[in-house]
């Protein structure tokens, strides 16, 4: 198999040639060229056709933003952003998800940290070589707020608990369900999205701007009220603890130090295995988009003390690896695309 023709826009040199010449070192990439903003980018394109495309999001001349948005029109490829971890930069990097960006990756804070970053820089740009930007450009599409069905189920109802998990293209995904879901619904939902810490709080604000439901940056001690979407935060374990009364409670526990590729703190298993614990058969476990396995033993759980599982199915996951893990492994009672998720979630619940 051919190697991965990649080509590289940062407005720092020094980040082209760092970066970028690591890159280039994996047997399995080729580094095609750079460029130094984003007009310069779409310029070149035509001639050094890249598979795909490592974008910063600031840059002199033309943006990140702007330059994706030309990208998507002109030359549709898969891209990969680069962002910083600054809040800014991190509002700015859900939106480039929104435009139709494969994925991102946190820029290095120090030199310390360059080796980790493009290991898994390498991971995440061969991944994106073998994406379909038709299911992309899909799921963007379908970020138009839906129109939130009532809930009609009887009080009580059958699932009070709905843990969503979801990684690669996950952002896009949640702004088609979340906004979809009724603000009476009468069940709590949690969602694990694989994130770097400093992105998923303004995550959660995407969400609830669109939302009629609450929704709201998890925090330790938090109560797991229906209603209300808690977006579990990145750089810590997710469990949940019955208080006195009866109420289930989050419980956080802080990770220092960045975590081995492939770790997640916090994972979807940890934390559909949690909520198994503590709701039993009450627990809906959704799946959506993501590289990797996780999820899968965690849906295995729910499945054990008989709740239920749905996962997305191949057609619009932008990458079926999460989904796939878990049918594959006998634990999903219905696969279901995007767009029906929502009203999927709204029975169950």
């Amino acid at each position: 198999m051919p190697p991965v023709k990649v080509m590289m826009v940062d407005d720092s040199a020094l980040v082209r040639r760092v970066i970028g010449g690591l890159l280039a070192e994996d047997p399995e990439i080729e580094l095609v060229g750079t460029a130094s903003n984003g007009q310069e980018a779409l310029e070149k394109i035509p001639k050094l056709k890249p598979d795909v495309i490592v974008l910063d999001i600031e840059m002199p001349v033309r943006d990140g933003l702007s330059t994706l948005r030309e990208l998507m029109k002109t030359y549709p490829l898969p891209v990969v952003m680069l962002s910083s971890h600054t809040r800014p930069g991190s509002q700015a990097t859900l939106e480039a998800l929104a435009l139709g960006a494969v994925d991102f990756m946190p820029k290095p804070a120090s030199t310390a940290e360059i080796t980790a970053v493009v290991g898994e820089l390498a991971a995440k740009v061969k991944a994106a070589a073998s994406v379909s930007l038709r299911k992309i450009l899909g799921v963007r599409q379908e970020t138009v707020p839906q129109q939130p069905r009532k809930a009609t189920a009887p009080a009580g109802g059958r699932r009070d608990l709905v843990v969503i998990g979801c990684s690669t293209g996950g952002p896009a995904a949640l702004q088609v369900i979340i906004p979809a879901l009724p603000a009476d619904l009468p069940a709590a939902v949690v969602v694990v999205q694989h994130m770097p810490v400093g992105f998923t709080g303004p995550l959660s604000e995407h969400l609830a701007r669109r939302a009629s439901l609450r929704v709201k940056h998890a925090a330790d001690g938090d109560l797991v009220l229906p209603g209300q979407v808690l977006v579990a935060p990145a750089g810590a374990d997710f469990y949940f603890e019955n208080d006195r009364s009866g109420q289930v409670k989050v419980k956080l526990v802080a990770r220092r130090g960045r975590p081995a590729p492939g770790v997640f703190h916090p994972s979807v298993d940890g934390v559909m295995t949690a909520a198994a614990q503590v709701r039993g058969p009450k627990v809906l476990g959704v799946l959506l988009t993501g590289m990797g396995r996780d999820g899968a033993l965690g849906m295995k759980e729910i499945k054990k003390r008989q709740g239920r599982t749905i996962a997305e199915a191949e057609e619009s996951c932008v990458v079926f690896g999460m989904p796939k893990a878990a049918i594959e492994l006998g634990v999903v009672d219905k696969v279901v695309p995007l767009q029906r998720i929502a009203a999927e979630i709204v029975n169950e619940v």
